[in-house]
């Protein structure tokens, strides 16, 4: 398949801005692979379509308030620096974006904050916006790391054009957020709320947690118009042998198997033993999925609405079958339903 397959025309007004005022109550739209049908519920009917001793497998990463504004030395120019990953805790080594990059070269130092007690220098050049920097702060690891949360804000995505809100700090979280570590929300996790948690657990679906912290490079554009070519950034997963054994058991039994989100199921398809089933693993995973790709570990997913040639549309694609998800977006669109972070979801059984 090639990138121009996944274009289609998504109106800006179905890009979502703000999330639904009950997390459970977005909208769903029900694909149904094998007799290629379309129904539309809310979220909350999920529960429905599960049964004791199914399986959803959720992504427990946890967004740090990844986006800085600091000020350059001496011209004083506002600069955005948004942390991707710590390369070193010891030398307190960050890589980051800028912007706007032309105005930052190495040997350049960045202030932070009303009384500038945090300071970076940039030491490298990593791509056209990355840089390498070093922060300079006088005082322990922990007192650093909080400083740079009280610093920091909710790296809502660039589409989203309002300014951050103190809500936002809540509802760009799951609510099952543990290991912090993303630079952007696993977003269909969103649309869980404790009480569709609780039903979950009390009808006996099995909960398992992986965790894949969400860089960047899921959301990087798709520039090259063979997908083979496409080389995806790499992020840190990991898979427990406790989950990896409830899911195996799943597997076994021939049950639902439910990926929360495109990223928990990259997790899973990047663990793959030669039998079929699901390995321990704690390491980095670059795995991209587009069409055809044949699935190990999950049958159902949870997602929301992409937007047009994403690698996320590419997976859903692969998942649902192309044609089917062409149909379904193209449904999506005339019934307005809302799209990426904030949006609606979609169930694929």
């Amino acid at each position: 398949m090639k990138l121009s397959h996944f274009h289609f025309d998504l109106p800006d007004e179905l890009l979502a801005e703000h999330p639904s005022d009950i997390r459970d109550e977005a909208r769903l739209m029900v694909l149904d692979r094998k007799n290629k049908t379309i129904e539309h519920k809310l979220f909350k009917d999920i529960i429905d379509y599960f049964q004791e001793d199914d399986v959803m497998i959720l992504n427990n990463t946890k967004v740090f308030p990844a986006r800085l504004y600091g000020n350059k030395e001496k011209t004083g120019a506002r600069i955005e620096v948004f942390l991707l990953r710590e390369l070193n805790e010891e030398q307190r080594l960050w890589d980051v974006l800028v912007d706007p990059a032309r105005k930052i070269r190495i040997g350049n130092k960045l202030y932070f904050g009303d009384d500038d007690t945090l300071v970076a220098e940039v030491i490298d050049n990593t791509t056209s916006r990355g840089r390498t920097l070093r922060f300079l702060y006088d005082g322990p690891y922990r007192e650093f790391r909080r400083k740079l949360t009280e610093l920091g804000e909710t790296p809502l995505p660039k589409y989203i054009k309002r300014d951050v809100e103190p809500e936002d700090e809540e509802r760009y979280q799951t609510i099952f957020a543990k290991k912090e570590g993303a630079v952007a929300a696993p977003t269909a996790g969103l649309h869980f709320s404790k009480h569709l948690l609780k039903r979950l657990e009390i009808k006996g679906v099995h909960l398992p947690e992986v965790t894949l912290h969400v860089g960047l490079g899921t959301f990087n554009a798709v520039e090259v118009e063979d997908l083979s070519k496409h080389k995806m950034d790499s992020e840190e997963i990991e898979i427990l042998e406790g989950a990896a054994d409830v899911i195996n058991n799943a597997i076994k039994e021939k049950r639902r198997i439910c990926a929360v989100g495109t990223t928990a199921m990259r997790t899973v398809e990047s663990s793959v033993s030669s039998s079929g089933t699901l390995n321990d693993f704690s390491g980095w995973t670059n795995k991209f999925i587009f069409p055809p790709y044949e699935f190990s570990i999950a049958n159902s997913m949870i997602t929301n609405f992409h937007t047009p040639k994403s690698t996320l549309l590419m997976m859903v694609s692969a998942f649902a079958g192309h044609d089917f998800a062409k149909e379904a977006y193209e449904v999506a669109v005339k019934e307005k339903y809302r799209f990426y972070t904030y949006g609606d979801a979609m169930l694929i059984i």
